[in-house]
This record gives structure tokens, sequence and C-alpha cells, in this order.
């Protein structure tokens, strides 16, 4: 079941989501603050979205038990991440409304489909090859130097390698473990921004503004919005881009592209997620209404209202590195970031804090964009983070 007969109602409706991370939280948030019950899947026990909700199934997305459990409890459903396994969602749509559905998180789970699709939707993305077995190996000299990239199962820079030499793809395409990968030409990039869509089982669409975003080891750091570099009209390309990728996936829900402004001003799409971004985590404060909140009204069939942004901001990842220092485990010093005038702090309750593991976020509002980022200089350097 892709749609809703009538819209779910406030108050009325349960809604359930697949993955208990971070997103998921902010989605139950959302979800909650309309006067939705709230169930999450998700076999850690102690799963950020598992805290808040109303119920919380701990049982591997695939446990059939455990799908007869949503399926019995919830109106509408969703994920919160591509990597839910799209079976799960299929069993699921025989029985209730999900959105996204299995067939659109399936392409954004192996680069291939996924590329194969920008494509067939008339948006540019880099040039590619796949390897799935060793004569593949054999690529066109143009694609090197490129990075080679696992087909499924790569987010935050991992199982992405950079290779210059037909000898350097040989090796990490084993050190891979000679899983179907990507290899994409390196480009010559200026900066990278990304694009959020709503789209409801109606084809109805609205967006967020362009987002300008700064990655550190292959992990977002800043997004910035307005995007300071992005011209009106290669705004309007990625949205458009953005759309017409929505519209060719049949897509219902919240939907991220992320695109490479290229250094001669071209766009080519990089990847979408079939979700809540973390680029629009700034959503939540300031704009009207957040990409959370309209993941709610997609799946749910209220009315998608054109979000408006009311104050610039910029987002900081806040990663575990922050709680690590020589001498030992520490706390940040959130008391000098809050007493900044537009700060709005989100830690997501994870018990631990690793390296390069997602702890929270930070927004920074202002009047002005030059506002917003000198405050927010001001907490990455309260916080022992890189300036940008």
């Amino acid at each position: 079941m892709s749609a809703t007969a009538r819209p779910l109602l406030p108050g009325e409706a349960t809604l359930g989501v697949l993955g208990g991370g971070q997103l998921g939280r902010m989605f139950v948030h959302a979800a909650q603050r309309l006067g939705y019950t709230t169930v999450v899947l998700d076999p850690d026990e102690a799963s950020p979205a598992g805290q808040v909700a109303h119920e919380h199934v701990r049982a591997d997305y695939l446990d059939a038990a455990a799908l007869a459990r949503l399926a019995e409890r919830c109106d509408a459903l969703t994920t919160e991440f591509e990597n839910v396994p799209a079976d799960a969602l299929a069993t699921l749509a025989a029985q209730r409304p999900v959105a996204p559905g299995a067939s659109a998180v399936a392409v954004c789970q192996d680069r291939r489909l996924e590329k194969a699709h920008f494509r067939a939707s008339g948006v540019p993305c880099a040039p590619y090859a796949e390897i799935t077995q060793e004569q593949d190996l054999a690529v066109e000299a143009s694609l090197l130097p490129g990075i080679l990239k696992t087909a499924r199962l790569g987010y935050d820079g991992k199982g992405q390698v950079p290779v210059a030499t037909p000898e350097e793809l040989r090796a990490a395409w084993e050190r891979l473990g000679r899983v179907p990968c990507v290899l994409e030409r390196r480009l010559d990039l200026a900066f990278e921004i990304s694009v959020i869509v709503a789209r409801n089982a109606h084809g109805e669409v609205v967006h967020f503004p362009v987002q300008q975003n700064l990655h550190r080891g292959g992990i977002l750091a800043v997004t910035t919005v307005p995007a300071p570099q992005a011209s009106p009209a290669q705004q309007m390309q990625a949205v458009q881009a953005a759309e017409a990728i929505a519209a060719s996936l049949g897509y219902v829900g919240v939907l991220c592209v992320e695109f490479f402004v290229l250094a001669d001003g071209s766009l080519v799409a990089n990847e979408m997620a079939p979700r809540p971004h973390n680029s629009g985590h700034y959503t939540i404060d300031a704009c009207d209404l957040s990409q959370f909140d309209l993941q709610v009204r997609a799946m749910t069939g209220l009315p998608l209202v054109t979000p408006r942004q009311h104050s610039p901001a910029i987002m900081l990842n806040l990663l575990g590195d922050l709680w690590q220092t020589p001498a030992g485990p520490r706390t940040p010093a959130w008391d000098a970031v809050l007493a900044l005038a537009g700060t709005h702090l989100h830690l997501y309750g994870k018990t631990e804090a690793r390296p390069g593991r997602k702890m929270g976020h930070l927004n920074v509002t202002a009047a002005t964009p030059e506002d917003a980022r000198a405050v927010a200089l001001r907490c990455a350097e309260l916080l022992g983070l890189a300036p940008f």
C-alpha cells in the first residue's frame, strides 16, 4: 500500500519507523508534537529513537513476528535509514501504507541502480564504471584517477578508496573484498550542495532552500543555508533535478539529493538518501516546518506546505571526537556555547562517544548570514573544531 485513502489525522493514528537512530528520534519528536502515537523497530535496546517512542520493538528488521507487530500497531510506516532491508518494507506495504516504498529504497541502497536512475531522470552524474568481476577492472583510462566505492552499505566516507592507477584499482577492489563496486572519475570540485524535497502520494512536491555542505574525512561537518556560493541558476537547477528524480521514482516522503558543483559551474548528482538528511537538521530551528515535520505530513497524507526559512543558519556536526582528550573523556563546554545568542544544541542520547560517531548537532541561527557565521566560528573555537 503506497498511500492512505484519507489523511491519518493527528491524535487518531499510530506511526511506525524502521530504524532507531537519531533520524528516527527526531521523526518521533515531530510525530509526537502533532499527537501521533509512535512505534520504533530497532534491535538495539539503547537506540536513540527507542528511548523516546511510545513503543520500542527490539528485533531484527526481517523478524517476522516483529513485522507482524508493526503491521498490527501502526497505521503507516517509514524508515530512518536506507539500509533497512527493502524486503521488510515490502512485507509491511502489503498491509499498511509505507513511505518511501521498497522499490525506491532499493534504488538508493545500490550505487549502480542509483546512478542509472540519475541518468534515466536526465540528471548528470560523474562518469563511472561498474566493477563486479575481475575483467571489469580493465576500465577506460579517462576514469582514473577516481574513487572506488562499494555498491552497497557505504556512508560517511565508508567503503570508498581513492585510486590513481590500474594497479591501485585492483588492490583497492581486493581490499574491499571483491564486492560489487562503482569506480567514479575524480572531478574538479568547487563545492558541494544538497536539496531536500518532500513529495506526497498525489505527486505534490515542496522543497527546502539549497544547502551548502563541507565534509571532512567523508563525514558532513558544516552546513550553511542560504548556500553562500551557489548562484540562483545553480540552485534552481539543483531543485529541478531533485524533483525530477523524486517524480521518476514515484517517491513518497522526504528525499535528499547531494550534488557536486564543478569548477566550471556545472552540477552533477552525487548520491541520494530516501529519508531526512544530516544537511537538513538546521530546518528544526531555522524554518517554520522541519524536514521531520514534512516526513510526517508526506506519510500521513496531511497537506504539504512549502516550508519557509525564517533565519539564516549554520549546522555543525558533533562527532564523538569532541568527548576525547589525551587525558581521558570530557564533557564539551556546552555552557559556554549556549551562552551565545542563537545556539541550539541537539544531542541524540547515544551512550558511547566514539571517534567519528555522530553524537549530535549544533544549529546556529541569526538575523544575517554573517552573524550566523561569526557565532558558529566562535562555537567551533570553544569546542575545538577546525574553522571553516
